[in-house]
């Protein structure tokens, strides 16, 4: 059996733990943390792996995966816990980010998303508090909030992300549809969500979005181009973008409607507490029977929204 075929299961089996791997040599494994890389020694679970039929390799790779993911998890929680913040010297030194993790990530072990100054964005979504260090990301803890109300935090992490982070956008045609993508190196892009309005015209029916990878945030206005079109187009490239990037966080497209939150002015809106109104939309495409599903009720809603506007 080739090394190849043993790290690449191993690269498997740690995504189906959410942890994003690559091989960097013979006996090394990079491994995506919150925080940055580790780079275990990966040699002697080689050697074992080289003994085992190809058939047993997945299973074998799954349970080094389930272990590996367990471990790191419980060195996180005891490291949030003991760890002394000063939120107070953050919060004047504009340190505090926000960043989008799905859900499956702070799901292990039980209690850390409790823990973390976390909140739902939106089904499958959330968005934390994070301290950005020059070579680290740290979740910040409930407990270090003092007493700073958790509104007034997400607040003003959500105002550095925007007022500190550089972005750039660019529109392309994907399959004939618009699509504009918002994009940098850090991970803190999927924070314009809270300020579509900025990158779109006036959007009566919303946008599509998503949040492939932590660098990109891609969005289609929902207008003159047909919304089945639209959503097929953006399917597919949340996909490619999933299967491509790394630390991915989901392939799902959301349905934006602008509503209260966008009502608010923008300085209050990021401290109100609330968050924009993203509804999971999917449909299923066969051509060979020119058939359409949808998935969810939202998606019906949408498909139905746009053929009376457009009739």
């Amino acid at each position: 059996m080739t090394q190849d075929a043993i790290g690449e299961a191993l690269v498997r089996a740690l995504a189906e733990e959410n942890f994003a791997a690559r091989i960097t040599g013979p006996t090394t494994i990079a491994i995506s943390v919150p925080g940055g890389d580790i780079n275990p020694d990966i040699g002697e679970w080689r050697t074992h792996a080289d003994r085992v039929p190809p058939a047993d390799l997945p299973a074998f790779a799954a349970d080094f995966a389930r272990g590996f993911a367990r471990g790191i998890r419980k060195q996180m929680a005891r490291a949030q816990a003991t760890a002394t913040v000063d939120v107070e010297r953050l919060l004047a030194e504009d340190a505090l980010r926000v960043r989008i993790y799905p859900e499956a990530a702070l799901a292990d072990p039980p209690g850390m998303r409790d823990a973390l100054l976390t909140r739902t964005l939106a089904p499958g979504l959330l968005e934390t508090v994070v301290i950005d260090r020059p070579d680290s990301i740290q979740p910040l803890n409930r407990a270090d909030l003092g007493g700073r109300p958790e509104n007034q935090v997400f607040g003003a992490a959500l105002h550095a992300s925007l007022s500190r982070e550089p972005h750039n956008t660019g529109t392309d045609e994907v399959w004939g549809v618009p699509i504009t993508h918002i994009g940098e190196t850090h991970r803190y892009v999927g924070s314009r969500v809270h300020v579509l309005r900025r990158f779109l015209g006036s959007a009566p029916y919303g946008a599509l979005v998503s949040f492939p990878i932590p660098e990109y945030l891609v969005v289609h206005e929902i207008g003159a181009v047909h919304v089945i079109s639209a959503l097929e187009a953006m399917q597919a490239l949340a996909r490619t973008h999933v299967e491509k990037g790394q630390n991915a966080i989901t392939p799902q497209i959301y349905w934006w409607r602008p509503g209260a939150y966008e009502q608010l002015p923008e300085g209050h809106a990021l401290a109100s507490g609330q968050v924009p109104d993203l509804r999971p939309v999917e449909i299923q495409v066969d051509h060979e029977e020119k058939s359409v599903t949808p998935r969810t009720a939202e998606t019906q809603e949408l498909i139905e929204l746009w053929m009376r506007a457009n009739a």
